[in-house]
């Protein structure tokens, strides 16, 4: 961090320069006739650099600061100015600002840089705020040889005994004859400026004076105040933002926030310790009353009204305005954006939906948002098993969606029901398989919108297990493939089949796997096969293994 650093011990001028030695010089000895300059930095525009100087006398008795060679200005740009003067209350001194720090040893105790005109009175002595513990001062309090009257005045500033008016750090002087004017005013009575505008839901008010008051006198319990207006407030406390026991505003606290908008008066009395507020001077405040506004707090509740449609729904969302809002923003499904009061929409039957409102009356905002699910598309659909026995019912399950009034279920041209779940359903025996299309009406009746969903059962012939004795593979369309019949109820299915030489010429583990009379793809002779079946009956549960031939005629 540290571009040159110079700790010469040795007594004179040291510092930096162009020829100096490199690196940082620390603690040289003077004896040995060390370097007392180091090397000059290197400065980059635009960057920031803390020169720090210091010396160990127990006088201060200060230095003198050169900077010759090089192209960069280091100096502060800002010329010293008198900013301001200010009276105290019985009008015997003057309190002046600066615009920058300037230097302790430029001005005279006794204040010869400083008059007034017009001249009622001389400045007596000067006494700046830091010079006792510092070596620079922005502010000075000059004392007069008589009180001010009332009037209009220029303090004016020119060169003291010591032949300059008020030097900055670089030596450079206010201008001579440089003025600023302030007023005098044997103090009276004042009144608070005003009261700020309370925030939203606020639980408190400034109040800011023309002068400072006195912070000891404002009573902490806020007794100093009453709040009337559109709704009840009751003081809470009251303080001062208070710098030397001294302050320009007043802070009023309230119990509640204030939810309620229009406008409240405020008044400034004597307090439960018997007396007003004080100004800086003494002065007792005159009970008097001042207005402030506050501004409603917002709701952004909405409303809406729906007409539902088999396909889509349209929603109308509305906000009252209530509270004076003024502003809208709507944001629907991160898509629809809107600052109207009302917003109209069209969402899909079958969808979840996401409204958010934020509403604001210029002080006050707040957020209401809604998630919305919609489900009242009518979706018929239900489940059955592809393949059933004739002995057993059909059992179907129910899986439509949406809002629905009645239904029809349809058993082919065998039976109806109107259930939403309907009983379990026998089919007539026939001992021939067959094929029936079961169909579903769903329809909301309020909307007028009707689904339906139709699938195909197949009901067996017959669900005993059986194995044929002979087939004929010659693609005649009949007997051309060997297989058990209907195992539609054979867990753990296991078929095999083997030529007379014990090869396994087909094996399968699903029931409705058939064997087509071939072996490595080659068409086997007319001869006996042996198979072998094992499974587990679903419905008791018995584990079966049968065996037998069966005949492959060509």
């Amino acid at each position: 961090m540290i571009v040159t650093g110079n700790w010469s011990g040795t007594y004179g001028p040291t510092g930096a320069s162009a020829t100096g030695t490199t690196g940082i010089q620390c603690g040289s000895d003077p004896a040995a006739n060390a370097p007392t300059f180091a090397q000059m930095p290197t400065l980059i525009q635009g960057h920031e650099y803390i020169l720090l100087v210091s010396h160990f006398t127990d006088t201060q008795s200060g230095y003198n600061l050169s900077f010759t060679g090089g192209t960069a200005v280091i100096t502060d740009p800002l010329e010293p100015h008198l900013v301001s003067a200010k009276p105290d209350c019985d009008g015997t001194k003057i309190t002046v600002k600066l615009n920058k720090k300037v230097r302790c040893n430029s001005f005279t105790a006794t204040g010869t840089e400083f008059s007034i005109l017009p001249a009622v009175a001389n400045v007596i002595s000067a006494v700046p705020d830091s010079c006792a513990f510092g070596f620079d001062f922005d502010e000075i309090v000059l004392t007069l040889s008589a009180p001010l009257t009332n009037n209009n005045y220029q303090l004016l500033i020119k060169n003291g005994t010591d032949n300059n008016t008020l030097l900055d750090n670089c030596g450079r002087a206010i201008p001579q004859n440089e003025q600023v004017s302030f007023f005098y005013a044997i103090p009276q009575p004042i009144f608070a400026d005003s009261v700020g505008k309370a925030g939203c839901a606020s639980d408190s008010v400034i109040v800011y004076f023309p002068k400072k008051i006195a912070c000891n006198t404002i009573s902490s319990d806020g007794s100093d105040f009453l709040v009337t207006g559109p709704s009840p407030l009751t003081v809470a406390t009251a303080y001062g933002r208070c710098v030397n026991g001294k302050s320009d505003i007043a802070i009023v606290r309230f119990t509640r926030p204030v939810y309620n908008g229009g406008t409240y008066q405020l008044t400034l009395r004597a307090g439960n310790d018997g007396s007003v507020i004080l100004d800086e001077c003494g002065q007792e405040m005159p009970e008097h009353t001042l207005s402030f506004t506050a501004a409603d707090t917002v709701n952004a509740d909405f409303t809406y009204t729906s007409t539902l449609g088999c396909l889509e729904n349209s929603y109308l969302f509305s906000h009252d305005g209530a509270h004076g809002v003024n502003s809208w923003n709507w944001n629907i499904n991160n898509s629809i954006r809107s600052t109207t009061p009302s917003q109209g929409v069209r969402f899909p039957a079958i969808s979840t939906n996401t409204i958010e409102l934020i509403v604001s009356n210029g002080t006050c905002t707040d957020t209401a948002s809604l998630e919305l699910v919609l489900n009242n598309e009518v979706k018929a659909s239900f489940n059955i098993p592809d393949i059933i026995c004739p002995e057993d019912p059909l059992i179907v399950e129910n899986t439509s969606t949406g809002i629905v009034d009645s239904w029809l279920w349809k058993y082919d041209v065998t039976g109806s029901s109107t259930d939403k779940d309907p009983p379990p359903y026998f089919f007539p025996a026939r001992n021939v398989e067959a094929y029936y299309t079961v169909k579903l009406l769903a329809r909301n009746n309020s909307l007028g919108c009707t689904d339906s969903a139709r699938k195909i059962v197949r009901v067996l012939d017959f669900c005993r297990i059986e194995v044929p004795s002979a087939f004929t593979p010659n693609n005649d369309g009949l007997n051309d493939f060997f297989h058990p019949h209907n195992a539609f109820k054979a867990d753990n299915y296991d078929f095999r089949v083997y030529n007379r030489w014990g090869q396994l010429v087909f094996q399968s583990r699903n029931w409705q796997e058939k064997w087509d009379g071939r072996f490595r793809g080659e068409p086997q002779r007319t001869g006996v096969f042996v198979w072998m079946l094992s499974y587990k009956h679903r419905d008791t549960g018995q584990e079966v293994f049968r065996k037998g031939t069966v005949t492959l005629i060509r």
